[in-house]
């Protein structure tokens, strides 16, 4: 019998949060749903964090997911900008632990790199490789939403691919590394 596992994927945010469900059977990767916490019309920044901690938590209680992969906020020249990503991080990591839910966090350039080779590669490489790992029919157009999902997808590779983590040289040593997710 294959094992099933669900990865809630969270890209933080303060005025958008990201998410995405994966459900894991065996080697199959299926995407349960994927979509964005909206915060941009409330202006009191602690009810944008209540909002984001309700919501994580009720999709936790909605799909049960065996574990959260989170982004970490990145290091930038804006303070500010950092601090607030970061409560938006710790309130979702709450949420997780409220319901015992493991956290596992992931930098962005990690992220970027177990999708696509490439710790700096944008939003939309990060989606076109995400269409083919998860065999999408078309591209999802919540480039946050994707950003959760990626993050799900990481934790995935990570786990059952410690292989894909590491640095590689070029695109054939990538694709010789990581043989299952690439389309011939």
């Amino acid at each position: 019998m294959e094992k099933e596992k669900i990865i809630l994927g969270i890209d933080p945010g303060t005025n958008i949060t990201g998410y995405g469900l994966l459900m894991v059977r065996g080697t199959k990767l299926e995407v349960m749903n994927l979509g964005v916490i909206s915060l941009q019309k409330i202006q009191d920044p602690y009810l944008k964090l209540e909002r984001i901690f309700n919501r994580v938590l009720s999709l936790i209680d909605e799909f049960h997911p065996d574990e959260l992969a989170i982004e970490a906020p990145f290091f930038g020249k804006n303070v500010q900008s950092m601090l607030k990503l970061g409560r938006a991080q710790g309130v979702a990591m709450a949420a997780a632990l409220y319901r015992s839910v493991s956290i596992h966090e992931y930098a962005p350039r990690k992220i970027k790199m177990a999708i696509t080779g490439q710790g700096n590669a944008s939003k939309e490489q990060v989606a076109i490789m995400l269409v083919s790992i998860l065999k999408l029919k078309e591209l999802p157009d919540l480039p946050d939403a994707t950003d959760g999902l990626a993050a799900a997808v990481c934790h995935h590779f990570q786990s059952t691919m410690p292989e894909s983590g590491k640095s590689v040289k070029s695109w054939k040593e990538f694709i010789n590394k990581n043989p299952g997710r690439v389309k011939s």
